[in-house]
């Protein structure tokens, strides 16, 4: 267990996170928005000021959009109807092959001798 000389003062901490404070203030202020005037440089889409778009263009956006997803529509309808039930042609052909293979099943695993 530790002394009471080994451990820091918690009013001496305290202190020390307040003269603290004002640097951390200032080192988040710093990445702020800049001042009108200067010029901002590259920055993400987030902190890019808004610019209005005529309604033309938002009826176009949006005329995008839908259109994208209602061809995102079909394929996902596509893609469940490839998994609809196989037609009954195909499944009475399966059926069959699959009687035949039962059937041989039956004579290879019999004890009956073929010769």
């Amino acid at each position: 267990m530790s002394t009471p000389e080994e451990r820091p003062d918690a009013q001496d901490a305290l202190a020390r996170a307040h003269a603290a404070r004002a640097k951390m203030a200032a080192a988040l202020d710093e990445d702020q928005e800049p001042a009108p005037d200067e010029p901002a440089g590259w920055q993400p889409v987030w902190k890019r000021p808004r610019t209005p778009k005529s309604k033309a263009a938002k009826k176009l956006q949006l005329h995008k959009q839908r259109r994208r997803l209602q061809d995102a529509g079909k394929r996902r309808l596509a893609a469940g109807e490839s998994r609809r039930p196989r037609s009954r042609q195909s499944r009475i052909g399966n059926a069959a092959a699959r009687r035949d293979a039962r059937a041989l099943s039956r004579v290879r695993h019999s004890s009956a001798w073929l010769w």
